[in-house]
């Protein structure tokens, strides 16, 4: 093994093959416990919806669709540039890889701030779930059906959850940053930038099963 393939590859690896596959198989494995957690959240959400149809319905209503339908572009978006960052890592291309990094990063905190804004809103119209939360005001039928905070509840806990996971994935995109500019990866070894990458596209998929889900579902109804 050479000296310059002994850096590369951790202490426990024969190689750089099975550290390759070691790594990705990892990142898939805990993929799957993330699919099984959102994925409670989300049978949930579907079991309730189909039991109480109409405050659900009528709470949707109160999601701005136009800011979800934004945020969903970002995303797709981020999901393009971390697709090029991976290409440009695995072509030696250090600089364009940093470049496409960096804008995956903007497009991850535009996302969030966006989804800050609608939060703000839902704070200024008396939407959060609690004491304080009153859709009367917005809707005079709202007493009738006072489970509309249920739908609130699994709302925030939905896309909160995403939104800590994005903050965990521009984390993962300002080390990648820091170690690509410091020329940690090559043509030989840019695994790292592969296994992020999946991360990200897990939660930009997992969006897109809740963008409809919260904002489109029974709009018309």
């Amino acid at each position: 093994m050479s000296e310059t393939h002994s850096s590369l590859v951790a202490h426990q690896f024969d190689d750089g093959v099975q550290q390759k596959q070691a790594t990705t198989l990892g990142m898939w494995v805990f993929l799957i416990t993330e699919i099984m957690f959102f994925g409670g959240l989300i049978l949930a959400y579907t079991v309730y919806r189909i039991k109480y149809p109409e405050e659900f319905h009528h709470a949707s209503k109160h999601l701005d669709y136009v800011m979800g339908t934004v945020n969903t572009c970002i995303l797709l978006c981020s999901s393009l540039t971390m697709a090029f960052a991976v290409h440009a890592a695995q072509e030696g291309k250090r600089k364009l890889t940093m470049i496409f990094i960096v804008v995956t990063m903007v497009l991850g905190a535009a996302f969030l701030g966006v989804k800050g804004w609608e939060y703000y809103t839902k704070y200024t119209d008396h939407l959060i779930p609690g004491p304080n939360y009153d859709l009367n005001h917005l809707w005079e039928g709202a007493g009738l059906l006072p489970k509309t905070q249920l739908f609130f509840s699994l709302y925030f806990a939905m896309t909160g959850l995403h939104a800590f996971h994005m903050l965990i994935g521009l984390g993962l995109m300002t080390w990648l940053f820091v170690k690509t500019k410091r020329g940690r990866f090559s043509k030989e070894y840019f695994n790292p930038v592969e296994v992020c990458g999946l991360y990200w596209h897990f939660v930009d998929i997992v969006w897109i099963f809740l963008f409809p889900l919260l904002y489109l579902v029974d709009r018309s109804h």
